[in-house]
């Protein structure tokens, strides 16, 4: 980029094309200007001959002097300023009409100031209205009807005319250049901002992933490790009464089995949850119908499952809300698990009992469960506290046992990931969750969980009036 103009680029094609030497773009540019080199050098030639044979200088100084006029136009994209005062030092002299024209066009459209190009374009056609009006003037010197205000008119008529159309057609060509730009712009920050659209979609749905991994892990830590806890538990207990009491060591097994079928539907009931699948609707048009599997196995999934039946038991009466996964209406029955197991645990439930949110019944429900679950596996023989209260816009639930009375502990493997589950699961839903041993050696668990009681929408038919 030079001091005296602005580089002008091909506005030519919209490719991206093989770049030229030096100032030029590409190498058409290159040829398209020697080509109007050699024309302007040509004719500045002829022209500077008949001016030297006209004021007495030697033809030859003339044709030089021309060829040199005509061969700068090779410069009009590095120099367009300089082009053009060339163009208007040389007017008085009638040399290089192409030179004026082609130089007013790359000026007007290179990125040299509109004032710059206005400037110039008035001293050009100033330029040529003196000179033509000198040369009208001295042609029709002898006709003496021709009127002064005719010669002027026409003198600044044809100064218009070699003027205003290049300097037009440049800002033409600069302002689509522009706009051309600024498109070519946006659409690279629109391209731009659709590939951090993308990377930012692409993070959330890794983080989407990752969050379903660690809920689908802290449902299977939940329901695994309770009834695995109390099987391994009623196993030890079975191995020792298993010679000395053959009906309690009956009874135990049965628990056992139980247990493990209840473990079994459980299981079965959240990894139906995750199993999606397609029924082709053969009756109509054709379409797919993608649905979610609830999963049967026992009463509550299969009253969950609309319109199946797994042959566990009839569902509900229709039209009752039925809760997903478990609730608090079967704490008794978690309760009375870890009793049968041979736990000290005592349930005491206040305020007005109503029904709440799933999620909220199912999150104090898996807390109650796993702090029993770590009664079993890190103080054997301790007693336990369960405590519910219905509160007006809360639900909450504290587990506190005592300390150990040094019964052995099974064997029970502890990956440390209980306390993290049930902190996650009640901060998710913005409760409070607080952990931690009390001074009489035991430990104690609770948590508070916002909750709103559910409105029973009756579904039957109304009632004739």
């Amino acid at each position: 980029m030079s001091t005296t103009g602005a580089h002008v680029p091909d506005d030519r094609g919209g490719g991206r094309a093989r770049p030229g030497p030096w100032w030029w773009p590409r190498r058409r540019s290159l040829v398209l200007d020697a080509t109007l080199a050699a024309v302007s050098a040509l004719e500045c030639f002829v022209e500077g001959v008949s001016f030297a044979e006209k004021t007495g200088i030697e033809p030859g100084i003339g044709a030089v002097f021309g060829l040199l006029v005509g061969a700068s136009l090779l410069f009009r994209r590095r120099w367009p300023i300089a082009i053009v005062l060339i163009a208007i030092a040389v007017t008085p002299a009638q040399l290089g009409f192409l030179l004026g024209i082609v130089g007013l066009y790359t000026l007007a459209a290179s990125e040299v100031p509109r004032r710059i190009t206005a400037t110039l374009a008035g001293m050009t056609g100033v330029g040529t209205m003196i000179v033509a009006f000198i040369q009208m003037r001295a042609s029709l010197r002898q006709d003496s009807d021709t009127p002064m205000p005719v010669i002027v008119i026409t003198s600044v008529l044809m100064a218009l005319g070699l003027t205003a159309p290049p300097v037009l057609l440049g800002l033409y060509v600069r302002a689509r250049r522009r706009l051309v730009e600024s498109l070519r712009e946006r659409a690279d920050g629109l391209e731009r901002e659709l590939t951090l659209l993308a990377e930012k979609a692409t993070e959330r749905a890794e983080r989407a992933r990752s969050d379903e991994r660690t809920r689908i892990a802290r449902e299977m830590h939940d329901v695994v490790a309770h009834r695995v806890s109390l099987m391994v538990v009623h196993a030890a207990a079975l191995k020792a009464v298993a010679l000395k009491d053959p009906e309690k060591a009956s009874a135990s097994a049965e628990l056992l089995g139980d247990m493990g079928r209840q473990a079994l539907n459980e299981l079965r009931q959240m990894l139906g949850v995750l199993r999606t699948a397609q029924v082709v609707n053969g009756a109509g048009t054709g379409s797919t119908l993608a649905f979610t599997e609830l999963g049967s196995g026992n009463a509550s999934g299969a009253a969950r499952t609309a319109g199946h039946s797994d042959g566990a038991g009839s569902g509900p009466q229709a039209g009752a809300r039925q809760p997903d996964g478990p609730c608090l209406a079967e704490l008794e029955a978690l309760v009375e698990e870890s009793r049968a197991a041979g736990m000290r645990v005592e349930l005491t439930v206040e305020g007005e009992v109503r029904s709440c949110e799933d999620q909220v019944e199912r999150t104090a429900y898996r807390v109650v469960q796993e702090a029993l679950t770590n009664v079993h596996k890190h103080a054997p023989g301790a007693g336990a506290e369960v405590r519910l209260a219905y509160r007006e816009a809360e639900v909450a639930v504290r587990v506190e046992n005592g300390p150990s009375d040094g019964s052995p502990a099974a064997a029970l493997p502890s990956g440390g990931h209980g306390l993290v589950g049930m902190k996650e699961r009640v901060t998710a839903l913005g409760g409070g969750f607080v952990a931690g041993h009390t001074e009489s050696g035991g430990f104690r668990v609770s948590a508070m969980i916002p909750a709103l009681p559910v409105v029973a929408v009756p579904t039957g038919p109304p009632a004739a009036g």
